[in-house]
């Protein structure tokens, strides 16, 4: 079967090449949606007359630009074939193309990324190269290029398939990788987010079958696939910037305007016309042209691509960058038409936005919104106030007002305004911060942010090379904290991917790693239990995580002072255990009395 796939999308390819584009390529019977949108396009398309037998053609759309036609299906009653799309002019056929509807793959996984999974957040060009021979490619400008920090790299999709089974070893159970399609810029293309052809993986990257191949080898591993989604912008050189279907498909101005990136400007009350103009309609950058949502064709166009690739490849769930970005309207479309067809699928939003409230106003039945009538039916936030905390707090030691722990402990009592706090991802770092090892350059610190972060509520996430201790800084350009993961490229002097190859450092941070990880998985108090939690005292926090009668009691020492706690303090977390299991030690702790901890320690005691 896998050979099947591979030459019937050869097939289709030779046979549409009759015109220049058919875009979704194919589609399936049995979906919730009867709609079909079909994009055809050549020069002077619109000239023709459709003629469809097997199918029902029900509207046949044109624009002011003559390469378009979009034709709309109805596909109640379809089945499963291929069918033919005839094009007449003046009663004499002009083109006639094939186009297959499939029967929809019972492979489609009905459950997503939840509270239950950490994510490995990971950039493909820079992780692994796993076939040289897709380093550049002839129709594309950017070639590769090592040296350069901002040049491609080389790493692939078959890299990432390679070391699959480092991911599993370290404890990691999804997978997130920054965009894959197509990215025609002429520089940093390696980034990915300007994307230039949406149904169409980018051939240094490998195919659409090493994509849904990487998926595959996921799913057997019992892990899972999140791809990252753009639907604020394209980039430039995407083949639809570069002959508009109309003239309102992307946001114009007359002379170049740049997005103002206040993005708490939707939940503002005070918010002028102008500045909310600016937000969704100007440009995130000269290279990225800024999409208008609420066009029809294009919001279509967004809906059954992303669709596609949920049905083709079997993604288990989105990531959206620059969420705010987007105009919330036809977004909230864009959510409910995904979700119709995939009612457990979970799509997080990333708003960088620095205070709870405008925050929270984007999770789906946000009482916030809902004091302007919105609701963004989006499940899941990137949870940056979080992330603000983190980076700050482990390197104040005190607990004076707002600093050390106390900035932690202050930012989750701000989670009442999240209608579903579980689904909101969390972090210490991504590809657009510092790396959090540059930024607390010593082991002991590692240890307590990532016992926070892995016993904290919500969705974990963490970013590669992490795990063996990798820096880098943002202030020295972007390619610095997207470095190359040692190992990933055969001329490398050292392969951290094996236990052999990593010197004494980098073990020191796996080994620590994999260990947190891998105890997460079996912990579900940690993935869905309710948070007790105590007022620092002394830069030293406690809480607990619970679920039915499963207890896990975390204590954080961030001060430079060993510390003993006396524990009648906690006595309605103990709720009277005598002893525990302290996981990072393995040792057994007394409850009794008081517990001692040392200075700049974690604790992740198991009472049950």
């Amino acid at each position: 079967m896998k050979n099947y796939f591979p030459l019937l999308f050869l097939i289709l390819t030779t046979l549409q090449g009759q015109i220049e584009r058919v875009e979704p390529p194919f589609w399936w019977e049995g979906m919730e949606e009867k709609k079909l949108q079909l994009l055809l396009y050549d020069q002077n398309i619109a000239t023709l007359e459709p003629r469809v037998s097997g199918m029902q053609l029900v509207e046949v759309k044109r624009t002011e630009n003559s390469n378009y036609l979009f034709l709309y299906f109805d596909l109640s009653d379809q089945k499963p074939g291929t069918f033919t799309i005839e094009l007449y002019q003046k009663g004499q056929k002009k083109r006639s193309i094939p186009y297959t509807i499939k029967s929809r793959s019972d492979l489609v996984r009905k459950e997503s990324f939840d509270a239950s999974d950490v994510i490995y957040l990971l950039m493909p060009d820079r992780f692994a190269n796993g076939n040289p021979d897709n380093d550049s490619h002839p129709l594309l400008t950017d070639k590769q290029n090592r040296a350069d920090q901002d040049g491609r790299h080389g790493g692939d999709l078959e890299g990432i398939i390679q070391h699959l089974d480092y991911l599993q070893e370290l404890g990691v159970t999804a997978l997130w990788s920054t965009p894959l399609c197509e990215d025609n810029d002429a520089q940093v293309s390696y980034h990915t987010y300007a994307q230039s052809d949406l149904y169409k993986i980018d051939p240094r990257f490998g195919t659409n079958w090493d994509y849904k191949r990487l998926a595959d080898e996921l799913h057997q591993r019992d892990m899972k696939l999140i791809m990252d989604y753009v639907t604020n912008h394209w980039g430039v050189e995407h083949w639809m910037i570069k002959d508009l279907p109309t003239s309102d498909w992307i946001h114009q101005f007359e002379k170049y305007t740049n997005t103002n990136h206040r993005k708490e400007i939707h939940s503002d009350p005070y918010a002028s016309e102008i500045d909310r103009k600016e937000l969704l309609q100007g440009w995130f950058v000269p290279s990225m042209a800024d999409l208008n949502q609420s066009q029809p064709l294009l919001l279509d166009y967004l809906i059954q691509n992303a669709i596609w690739w949920i049905e083709f490849a079997g993604v288990d769930g989105f990531r959206v960058d620059t969420f705010p970005y987007n105009n919330p309207k036809p977004m909230t479309l864009w959510l409910e038409a995904i979700r119709k067809e995939y009612p457990n699928f979970n799509i997080v939003g990333e708003g960088w936005m620095h205070n709870t409230v405008h925050l929270s106003y984007w999770q789906e039945n946000s009482a916030v919104a809902a004091i302007q009538e919105f609701n963004s039916k989006l499940p899941s936030v990137m949870d940056f106030t979080l992330n603000d905390a983190i980076v700050t707090a482990f390197k104040e030691h005190n607990d004076y007002w707002e600093h050390g722990m106390t900035r932690i402990y202050k930012n989750l009592q701000n989670d009442f305004l999240y209608p579903n706090i579980n689904k909101v991802l969390i972090f210490s770092e991504n590809h657009d911060t510092n790396r959090i090892n540059d930024f607390y350059p010593d082991f002991k610190t590692y240890k307590r942010m990532m016992t926070v972060l892995m016993t904290l509520r919500g969705i974990p996430q963490i970013y590669y090379g992490t795990e063996i201790g990798m820096t880098g800084k943002k202030e020295n350009g972007d390619g610095a904290i997207r470095k190359d993961f040692p190992g990933g490229w055969s001329s490398d002097p050292q392969n951290a991917f094996k236990d052999q190859g990593r010197n004494s450092i980098q073990k020191k941070y796996f080994n620590f790693t994999k260990k947190i990880v891998n105890w997460r998985k079996t912990q579900p108090a940690i993935h869905f239990g309710k948070t007790l939690h105590f007022v620092p005292q002394n830069d030293v926090y406690v809480y607990f995580r619970i679920a039915d009668d499963t207890r896990v009691m975390v204590v954080v020492n961030n001060s430079l002072e060993n510390q003993t706690l006396s524990l009648d303090r906690f006595s309605e977390g103990i709720e009277g255990k005598k002893k525990g299991w302290e996981v990072l030690t393995e040792q057994t702790v007394d409850l009794e009395k008081s517990l001692k901890i040392n200075a700049e320690t974690a604790y992740i005691i198991e009472l049950n």
